[in-house]
């Protein structure tokens, strides 16, 4: 039995990706998935498993109630987003549940120029430092950048030269503007609440 939906579509600052907003919970409170290849989401995301059917679709993100989908350069958004609108749609009117089971997602690989390496991406949140630069993330800057269909995340902090790791996801990964945000906005921010921050880089999930 179908059940009534409605999806819009929102532009990101990242031109590859678009945002798809329902009107409903995609996945619990707090939670995210990311997929990144047709085998990452089986077993884990039928929803994913189904958008990634598509040929132009490289990435799937899942937060709270919207699905960020990244495509590559073989269409534009404007030829294909009221078809992939329509088909998210139709699928969550016909399907109960958009992600089955959450994947650990502990690792993530980080490609340099020279080398592509796998690194540990789980948070390390030892010291009374590391809380409060997750609390100041998760109340100032989260919700902004999942206004952006991304997901901001601490990953550490180095009290020996004041840098504080983050790691991006959905639409921020990759984006051309995710640089000037993390530095412009996140870095200034951390840096006006503490003062003993002297950096914050990012890895992009």
């Amino acid at each position: 039995m179908s059940r009534p939906v409605t999806i819009y579509a929102e532009m990101t600052p990242n031109p590859k990706t678009m945002k798809f907003v329902a009107d409903h919970m995609l996945i619990s409170s707090g939670e995210i998935v990311e997929f990144l290849s047709p085998s990452d989401s089986k077993g884990y995301s039928t929803l994913a498993d189904a958008l990634f059917n598509f040929p132009f679709v490289t990435k799937i993100f899942i937060a709270q109630n919207f699905v960020t989908v990244t495509k590559n350069d073989m269409i534009e958004w404007s030829d294909v987003s009221l078809e992939m609108r329509d088909f998210i749609r139709e699928w969550l009117m016909e399907n109960e549940e958009a992600v089955q089971k959450i994947p650990e997602q502990s690792k993530i690989e980080v490609v340099s120029e020279s080398q592509t390496k796998t690194t540990n991406i789980s948070p390390v949140i030892n010291t009374e430092m590391d809380k409060k630069i997750v609390d100041l993330i998760n109340e100032y800057i989260q919700p902004a950048v999942e206004q952006d269909g991304g997901a901001i995340h601490f990953q550490s902090y180095n009290e020996d030269n004041g840098q504080v790791t983050v790691v991006l996801k959905g639409s921020c990964s990759g984006c051309p503007s995710s640089t000037a945000t993390l530095k412009g906005g996140v870095e200034n921010l951390l840096k006006s609440h503490i003062p003993e921050i002297n950096e914050v880089v990012a890895l992009n999930g």
